[in-house]
């Protein structure tokens, strides 16, 4: 078997990859170059700007829970190659709309009125933008790619998405809100580009008609992709994952400065080897299954990622904060006694939530046939949605109930036992004979 590295030279991948990494970059640094320009150069209140930042979620969530179920319809009954032009177009008006505002609020022009209004416009477009790209990256590679690369391939689109949303994150925290402006415009224009360079993908079914109610078609879509039991335990342990990944990225920043007293550059230096983590893992599993899609190794990655929260736990229990009313900067920070276990353990969790992931994402698009993947991974998005909203909220009542942020870290590694439990119901799952619509959950 060839390397998924090999696959980076195969126009038959290389479009659909770059035009995934542009549109991730693009989402990362419009939404992080809005979010901090506003927070610290317009809003001056803690209560403002964290309504202003759970809004900006919700907003740019919102599309995932209305649309993904059409989002699924069209790109099973249409040429996906098609849709992701039409996408990609879009993603420079979109842009236009959200770089104007930005530019706006950087000169000071009807900030409250039009400027914000106009972000927030382009990033809810944004959310429908990925909300029709999503089930596109993942229903196109079965079709595009022979089934011992499926898995390679879905491994690189994760960690080229991982870095791509780490970069982006760093710019827009580096450079000044006029030049992201700029930069998202000129971003969309080369993902156009690129996207038209994407090879035909037509429908493997006949095109039927599209279903508009998006909660009769979101209960029926979920119905429909969940009737067979190793796709519903992969939705489901995806989910459950994504759950604890809302939970520690609440806890991170929270963490980051009022127990390691650390400024918010560390909290960035995190997501970086977070980042990092996730795209190591992506690949390492690939090799570790040398391009079979299999779950066996999925309990035990989460298992490992539940001790690494738990050493990340401890860490944090011995860490000497900065005197009071000073916070470490990235230089201190880095020259701690504790920094280098800290971030083993932040990077250990990374990798392997990487390696648990990747080959649920797999599962997904090779169990059913060609012509339902993009339903499958649409229906996926809705429940990993709605499980992201649940971890939030978990978050957030944990606070509320004053439970430390440190001690809510243990929340996160009691939740891995569960999904090493539901992992390893997937991988028994997946070694026992089963029909294409039989459902025996």
């Amino acid at each position: 078997m060839a390397s998924a590295g090999a696959l980076l030279n195969k126009r038959r991948f290389l479009p659909l990859f770059v035009t995934q990494l542009l549109g991730a970059f693009n989402d990362n640094l419009y939404k992080n170059a809005m979010v901090l320009f506003v927070v610290y150069s317009v809003y001056n209140d803690e209560t403002a700007e964290t309504w202003f930042s759970a809004i900006a979620t919700a907003i740019f969530i919102l599309p995932f829970f209305l649309l993904s179920a059409l989002a699924g319809q069209l790109a099973d009954t249409r040429d996906k190659a098609v849709i992701i032009r039409i996408v990609k177009f879009c993603e420079i008006l979109i842009m236009l709309v959200g770089g104007t505002g930005l530019y706006m609020a950087w000169a000071g022009t009807a900030v409250h009125t039009v400027a914000i209004p106009l972000m927030m416009l382009a990033l809810f477009a944004m959310g429908v933008h990925s909300t029709f790209f999503g089930p596109i990256k993942y229903a196109i590679l079965p079709q595009h790619l022979n089934d011992e690369e499926v898995l390679g391939g879905t491994g690189l689109v994760e960690a080229g998405t991982y870095i791509a949303i780490l970069l982006g994150t760093i710019l827009a925290g580096w450079i000044p809100v006029e030049a992201a402006g700029v930069a998202v415009v000129l971003t969309a224009m080369i993902g156009y580009a690129t996207g038209r360079q994407v090879p035909p993908a037509p429908p493997m079914t006949e095109a039927t008609k599209l279903d508009f109610n998006f909660i009769r078609a979101s209960i029926a879509l979920i119905k429909a992709t969940t009737r067979v039991r190793r796709v519903f335990l992969a939705i489901v342990a995806i989910s459950f994952f994504w759950t604890i990944g809302a939970v520690l990225f609440i806890q991170f920043p929270p963490l980051a400065k009022n127990v390691l007293t650390a400024s918010k550059e560390v909290a960035s230096l995190f997501l970086v080897v977070f980042s990092i983590g996730v795209a190591i893992g992506s690949v390492a599993i690939n090799a570790l299954l040398k391009g079979t899609v299999s779950a066996r190794y999925s309990p035990v990655s989460v298992i490992v990622m539940g001790l690494f929260v738990v050493a990340f736990f401890f860490v944090c229990r011995q860490w000497v904060p900065d005197e009071a009313g000073s916070l470490f900067s990235v230089g201190e920070f880095v020259t701690h006694p504790m920094a280098i276990p800290l971030l083993l353990s932040l990077l250990g969790i990374a990798v392997a939530g990487g390696m648990f992931v990747v080959p649920l994402y797999a599962f997904l698009t090779t169990t059913v046939h060609k012509s339902e993947a993009a339903r499958t991974i649409a229906a996926n998005n809705i429940v990993n949605s709605g499980a992201m909203v649940i971890g939030s909220l978990i978050a957030i009542g944990l606070s509320v109930a004053g439970l430390d942020v440190i001690y809510q870290l243990l929340l996160s590694a009691a939740m891995c036992v569960i999904a090493a439990w539901l992992g390893q119901l997937l991988h028994k799952a997946s070694l026992e004979p089963h029909g294409e619509h039989e459902m025996d959950v």
